[in-house]
């Protein structure tokens, strides 16, 4: 069976279901990948552009959008290297002051043992056991 790749709008039309045509479309999409008819690639951008739209153009809460996108990451027939982090993204994401681009570099820094971050972004002081740095 081969991939297929799944793209941003396909996550936002399930999620949002607010198009009469291309929302039950997206569903039926993620009920065969569910169903493991079909396996999908999926990538970190797709993840990101997801979270930042629902984010920003439809206002979705910080816990809406990981309880809605986490268990569709997780999903056995998606393929998304490192899939793993986003448990510990989503869970800085929803309770955190940082963005999710932020929450997912600080789940990457822990799992690669990184404790120093050089970034002006003061929110960063915020997250035990990471050390900003300016300079």
């Amino acid at each position: 069976m081969s991939l297929q790749f799944l793209d941003t709008n396909v996550f936002l039309r399930h999620l949002r279901q607010d198009d009469p045509v291309l929302s039950p479309k997206a569903t039926a999409i993620f009920s065969r990948v569910e169903q493991g008819e079909i396996r999908t690639r999926t990538s970190d951008t797709v993840v990101f552009e997801t979270v930042f739209t629902l984010q920003r153009s439809y206002k979705q809460p910080r816990d809406r959008i990981a309880e809605a996108l986490l268990p569709l990451i997780e999903l056995p027939g998606i393929f998304l290297p490192g899939k793993r982090i986003y448990h510990k993204a989503f869970a800085l994401y929803r309770t955190g002051p940082l963005g999710f681009a932020d929450c997912y570099h600080v789940a990457l820094m822990q799992r690669l043992g990184i404790t120093e971050i050089f970034s002006f972004d003061t929110d960063f002081d915020h997250i035990p056991g990471i050390v900003r740095k300016e300079t």
